[in-house]
C-alpha cells in the first residue's frame, strides 16, 4: 500500500499514515467545507442587504443607488451559490465557494471604499469582517487560508489604485489600514490553522475509537461463535426428544444449559445461569460446561449432587482467579427410563403430566455454585417420575422475570398457562410459541433467556 506523511497534531512529528486513512481526511474535510459554505452562503445573502439600512443613514445620498446595486449582484450571486452548493456534493473543489464568497462580498467592499474616500476610508472594516467570517469558519490548510487572505488585501489595494478617489491619500490613514487589515489577516490565518489541526486531530481520534470499537466488537463476535458453537445441536436423548433456544442479552450471555450423552449411554441435562450477563459471566458459563462434560464421563450412575459438588469446587476456585464476584444457579438432571432424577438449586420444573393434562411445579433445592467451598453438605438427590408424553420444561429467569411497560413481569404462572397450551405440540414448536409469547409480552430483552423442553417418547 502506497504510504503518505502526515503530521501527529499532538506532537508536530511526521507519523505514516495509510494512504487510505489520508483520503478519508481529505473527504472529511471536503465535507466540512462543503457543509460550512452553506452556511456562509446564508450569512452573505442575510447580512449583506441588511447593512443597506446603515448605508441609509450613514452614507451620501448621491451613493446609495450605486451601493444598492452594489448590494444587489452580491446578494443575488451568493443565493445563487447557496443553490449550487446544495445541487452539488462535497468533493476537492468545495474549497472554492469560500473564495467565491470572499470575492464577492469582500469586492463588493473594496468597490464601495473607492467611492468613500480609498484609502483613507475607514469603510475598509468590512474587509475585516469578511475576512474573519471566511478564513476561520472554513477548515482551511495554512495555504488555502493564506490565500483567502491575499485575495482580500489584493482586492483592497487593486480597486483603490485603479480606480483611485480624488482626495489626496493620507499615508498615515493608509498605514493605520494596511496595519489592521494584515494583522487581520495574520490571526485569521493562524486560527484557521490551528484550527485545521484541531479537526484533524479530531478526525484521528475518531479514526482510533473506531478501529478500537470494530477490533472489541470483533472479539465480541468471536466470543459469541465460540458460546453458540458449544451448545448443543441434538434433538434426541436415548428415550427422550428435545428443543432448546437461548437468546443472550448482550453479545456473549451468562445463560447456560447442556444435553449431554456420556461415553456409557448415559443422559444428562444441565441448566444454569450464572448472576450478572456479559463476557465475565459467558466465561464462566463455559467453565461451567467444560467441568459439567468432564465430570459426568467419568462414572457410571453417577450423583448429580456428586458431581455438583464437584463442579463447584472447579468453578469456585476459578472464580476466585478471575478476581469476580459471581455466583451460578445450576440443577444438574440424570434422565432414566422412569425418572428424573436431579440436584442443585435453580429455577423450578414444569412437567406437563400427560396422564392427568395438569402442569406440575417441581421445587429445586440447595444453594447456588461459587458461594462455599464444599457443596456436599446443601445439595441433594431428587426424583420425580417420567411416564410416556411427559414433558418437561426448563427455563431461567430471563423468562419469568421479562416485563411489560407497567413493569409487571411474565412469571411463572404465564409460562405454566403457556405449557398447558402447547404441550402437545412438537417438541420445537412448544419452545417457539413459549418464546414468542415472552416476547410478545415484555418491552424489551434485558436479560438472557433460555428455554429447555424434554418429552419421553417411550
Amino acid at each position: 500500500m502506497k504510504h503518505v506523511n502526515w503530521v501527529n497534531v499532538t506532537t508536530s512529528k511526521p507519523v505514516d499514515v495509510g494512504a487510505t486513512e489520508s483520503d478519508a481526511l481529505r473527504v472529511y474535510l471536503d465535507e466540512l467545507v462543503h457543509s460550512w459554505s452553506l452556511t456562509l452562503t446564508k450569512l452573505g445573502f442575510t447580512l449583506v442587504p441588511l447593512f443597506f439600512i446603515l448605508d441609509y443613514f450613514m452614507m451620501p445620498s448621491e451613493l446609495l443607488t450605486r451601493f444598492a446595486i452594489y448590494r444587489l449582484v452580491a446578494t443575488v450571486a451568493v443565493i445563487g451559490q447557496y443553490f449550487v452548493i446544495r445541487a452539488t456534493k462535497p468533493s476537492r473543489f468545495s474549497a472554492f465557494h469560500g473564495y467565491f464568497i470572499t470575492i464577492m462580498l469582500g469586492g463588493t467592499i473594496a468597490l464601495m471604499t473607492t467611492d468613500l474616500g480609498g484609502f483613507n476610508s475607514t469603510y475598509y472594516a468590512g474587509l475585516l469582517l469578511v475576512l474573519t467570517a471566511v478564513t476561520i469558519l472554513l477548515p482551511w490548510s495554512l495555504r488555502q487560508s493564506a490565500l483567502n487572505a491575499a485575495l482580500v488585501v489584493v482586492m483592497y489595494i487593486g480597486f483603490n489604485l485603479l480606480f483611485p478617489s480624488s482626495e489626496p491619500v493620507d499615508s498615515l490613514s493608509v498605514a493605520n489600514n494596511m496595519f489592521f487589515l494584515m494583522g487581520t489577516a495574520i490571526v485569521a490565518v493562524s486560527v484557521s490553522y490551528v484550527k485545521q489541526r484541531l479537526v484533524t486531530q479530531e478526525f484521528y481520534a475518531r479514526s482510533d475509537l473506531k478501529k478500537t470499537r470494530d477490533a472489541l466488537w470483533g472479539e465480541m463476535e468471536v466470543a459469541k461463535r465460540i458460546q453458540t458453537s458449544l451448545l448443543p445441536e441434538v434433538n434426541r436423548l436415548g428415550g427422550f426428544e428435545v428443543a432448546a433456544t437461548m437468546r443472550p442479552a448482550e453479545e456473549v450471555g451468562g445463560d447456560y444449559y447442556d444435553l449431554i450423552r456420556t461415553q456409557r449411554n448415559e443422559d444428562w441435562v444441565a441448566i444454569g445461569d450464572v448472576s450478572g450477563h456479559g463476557v465475565e459471566s459467558g466465561l464462566i458459563m463455559m467453565m461451567t460446561q467444560t467441568s459439567i462434560a468432564s465430570v459426568t464421563n467419568q462414572g457410571v450412575n453417577l450423583s448429580p449432587a456428586h458431581a455438583l459438588a464437584h463442579v463447584n469446587f472447579v468453578v469456585k476456585e476459578n472464580i476466585r482467579r478471575l478476581g469476580a464476584d459471581r455466583y451460578m444457579t445450576l440443577t444438574l438432571m440424570r434422565l432414566e427410563s422412569n425418572r428424573l432424577v436431579f440436584a442443585g438449586k435453580h429455577q423450578d420444573i414444569l412437567i406437563y403430566r400427560s396422564g392427568t393434562k395438569t402442569v406440575e411445579v417441581v421445587p429445586t433445592t440447595g444453594t447456588w455454585i461459587g458461594l462455599v467451598d464444599d457443596l456436599g453438605a446443601f445439595v441433594s438427590d431428587s426424583e420425580t417420575p417420567l411416564n410416556t408424553g411427559d414433558v418437561v420444561l426448563l427455563f431461567t429467569d430471563g423468562v419469568t422475570e421479562a416485563t411489560e411497560g407497567a413493569g409487571e413481569m411474565f412469571g411463572q404462572e404465564r409460562l405454566v398457562q403457556s405449557l398447558q397450551s402447547y404441550a402437545l405440540l412438537p417438541i420445537q414448536e412448544i419452545v417457539n410459541n413459549t418464546v414468542r409469547d415472552v416476547k410478545d409480552f415484555s418491552r424489551s430483552q434485558d436479560d438472557d433467556v433460555t428455554l429447555l423442553a424434554i418429552r419421553k417418547l417411550q
